[in-house]
């Protein structure tokens, strides 16, 4: 399987489909709630899963993507008719210093108020926090 592909977001439709994923992937309402967040974003971003879903992504989650290259891309994103798919490059400051990664806005339909971010990594497989239990209180 490839890094990724948008028929894998299709296909997974469990919280196991989507932690089979070898991407990072948070799906978001309109308002930018995370309805879910599989293992692999957990691991990366140090957030167990647990302390994220419920949360805004924007303003709780990871604030450095309230602005207008990330936040209103997405808004843009969901309000166009025309694209499913939507990739760019982002830097996440984490503490432990900046990683680029390439963002990808997927929306596999139009009449739903859901969308995923997915969030690929290069190929260095450090996954830095193999059992994240951060909460976002103590980040």
């Amino acid at each position: 399987m490839s890094l990724f592909q948008p028929f894998d977001i299709a296909k997974a439709t469990a919280v196991e489909d989507i932690d089979a994923l070898p991407f990072g992937v948070i799906v978001v309402d309109r308002a930018g709630t995370i309805l879910e967040y599989n293992m692999y974003e957990s691991e990366m971003a140090g957030f167990a899963r647990e302390h994220v879903v419920g949360r805004n992504f924007f303003r709780d989650v990871a604030p450095c993507t309230a602005i207008h290259d990330f936040e209103g891309r997405f808004e843009a994103f969901l309000t166009s008719g025309e694209t499913s798919i939507e990739p760019f490059e982002f830097v996440f400051p984490f503490a432990r210093g900046p990683q680029r990664v390439t963002i990808i806005f997927v929306r596999l339909n139009f009449a739903s108020d859901r969308a995923t971010i997915c969030v690929a990594r290069g190929t260095g497989g450090a996954r830095p926090h193999e059992n994240a239990t951060t909460s976002l209180d103590d980040a």
